[in-house]
């Protein structure tokens, strides 16, 4: 972390409770946005069909161990 970076962590400590909402509203301003970047991720999505268990999200740990996934390979 650069000393620039480190004083400005320390100086947002010890802010005033009352002017934490303007700062953060500035600091929001200021971050870089990702442009370009749109969701969705390009692994979002890639598990597709008819094949895909309706309770997969729910019982993903039973699907994952039926697969061997956490066994200890020989």
């Amino acid at each position: 972390m650069t000393a620039e970076r480190h004083e400005l962590h320390e100086l947002v400590d010890e802010l005033p409770e009352d002017q934490v909402a303007s700062v953060l509203a500035d600091m929001r301003r200021r971050r870089p946005q990702n442009e370009g970047k749109t969701w969705s991720p390009e692994f979002f999505g890639i598990v597709d069909g008819a094949d895909i268990p309706a309770d997969l999200a729910t019982n993903t740990d039973d699907y994952l161990a039926a697969s061997g996934f956490g066994r200890d390979s020989l």
